[in-house]
């Protein structure tokens, strides 16, 4: 049995229709929960009586019963019905759909790559007027946000189609505080500070990291999301924009001096648990487990805000398990950039009450309402920090609203063929013992071999 901290608290599933007071997962006034905002957009939201929004996206149980919670408040104020409707199949549904002109009202996507394409066809439609400049300026990264939903439409105009709603974040290290305190390790605040202490670590006689890449099929992909966190240390976003869009080859010397990066932490037998040999071949899910053992076999281990989900089950956040940033470099002038992931919604068939919906998106008890009851991140800079589940989200929550920069995992916006096949398969080799701009040119040839 493995345990997460991203459990969600039950949750009463709530009518698909319009919500009464009594269908208020949390009553208005009661508790931190940003209710003054709240209550004077309900005072003056339409009544939108009679009218359904219907909604479709990758959510089921518990994140579909948590999204009807929070747009409740939504129905209460407005007397709209909010219908949603969850399907694992999501992606291929919503484009038959879409195309037999019985869409719902908004999509929500798991990423923009789909909804572009549909926006490019036509099948989406722009976000009301004034969204791209309210989510510049209210969310954390603000600029990033606006450009990672903005798409070219069927009239190859660009406007903003996408609004981000639950994120996660991938630039996290996870260690245990109880071994950072017997062994007087500090929590580093820049890369050159985590450089040091892997190289303290060694000097002590100990390991610092703990790597694996194995998962099945999938194998390497862990080490993607290394080199695309360093990636955003190491060159300006821009470059980073080009370089999953092939703008910048893949074997360009600014990629390659990134996999050498990655190969500073992950080629050195002093530097990994098991040594370099034992990356590639030891299995994602068991590579946390050197943070528990006695003695540690590792200190750091780079992971997405999901790992805790394979810690041992008698890990106690914040007693034998945290995290940190992991760093940028204070001498790179690159910010505080964020590499993760999220959905996104979007418009599919429009109408009145879809816009009021979107206009009680902005508010932050609409954020709330899911930050207080299950893995629900983000950027929104008006939140309650307070009204996290748990210290984990809180402040993975933070790390999202400091954010100067915050971009999608690289290999999910490439070509399947590329990000998930010669960019894991590649990884695999480098760590393996293979040359940098030998693995980066082979990838650079899968790319050439698309057009």
């Amino acid at each position: 049995m493995k345990r997460t901290f991203y459990t969600g608290v039950a949750v009463a599933a709530l009518l698909a229709g319009a919500a009464s007071a009594q269908d208020l997962v949390f009553p208005v006034g009661e508790g931190d929960f940003s209710w003054d905002s709240y209550t004077e957009w309900a005072e003056n939201a339409p009544d939108l009586s009679g009218q359904t929004v219907t909604v479709s996206g990758p959510w089921l149980q518990p994140e579909d019963d948590v999204f009807r919670s929070a747009v409740a408040y939504f129905a209460d104020a407005t007397g709209a019905q909010v219908i949603y409707t969850g399907s694992d199949s999501f992606e291929q549904q919503i484009v038959i759909d879409a195309e037999a002109g019985s869409a719902p009202n908004v999509a929500v996507f798991p990423q923009p790559g789909l909804a572009s394409d549909m926006a490019a066809r036509g099948l989406l439609h722009p976000l009301p007027d004034g969204m791209a400049d309210w989510v510049a300026e209210n969310y954390g990264a603000g600029d990033s946000w606006v450009a990672l939903g903005t798409f070219e439409g069927q009239d190859d105009e660009e406007d903003l189609y996408g609004f981000f709603y639950n994120v996660n974040v991938k630039s996290l290290v996870w260690y245990n505080p109880e071994n950072f305190e017997d062994f007087g390790y500090e929590v580093p605040e820049t890369m050159e500070e985590l450089r040091d202490l892997t190289e303290q670590m060694v000097a002590d006689g100990e390991t610092p990291w703990c790597i694996g890449l194995g998962s099945g099929a999938a194998t390497g992909w862990p080490a993607t999301d290394w080199v695309e966190d360093l990636m955003l240390r190491t060159v300006e976003p821009e470059v980073y924009d080009a370089w999953t869009t092939n703008e910048l080859p893949f074997n360009d010397p600014q990629v390659v001096a990134a996999i050498e990066e990655f190969g500073w932490f992950a080629r050195d037998d002093e530097k990994v648990a098991g040594g370099a040999s034992a990356v590639a071949s030891t299995d994602f899910r068991d590579s946390p487990d050197g943070l528990f053992s006695s003695p540690p076999q590792c200190f750091m281990h780079r992971q997405a805000s999901f790992v805790p989900a394979f810690f041992p089950e008698d890990v106690e956040f914040g007693l034998n398990a945290d995290f940190f940033y992991f760093p940028a470099y204070e001498g790179r002038d690159l910010g505080s950039p964020v590499l993760g992931g999220g959905t996104l919604m979007a418009i599919t068939d429009p109408s009145d009450a879809t816009d009021a919906l979107f206009e009680f998106f902005k508010l932050p008890l609409a954020h709330e309402i899911s930050m207080a009851q299950t893995g629900f991140l983000t950027p929104h800079t008006g939140v309650n920090l307070d009204t996290y589940m748990n210290d984990t989200l809180r402040g993975q929550g933070e790390i999202l609203v400091n954010a100067t920069t915050f971009r999608f995992d690289g290999s999910d916006l490439m070509p399947g063929g590329v990000g998930a096949g010669t960019f894991w398969t590649g990884m695999v080799d480098f760590v393996g013992g293979k040359d940098a701009q030998q693995v980066a040119d082979e990838i650079q040839a899968s790319w050439d071999a698309l057009r």
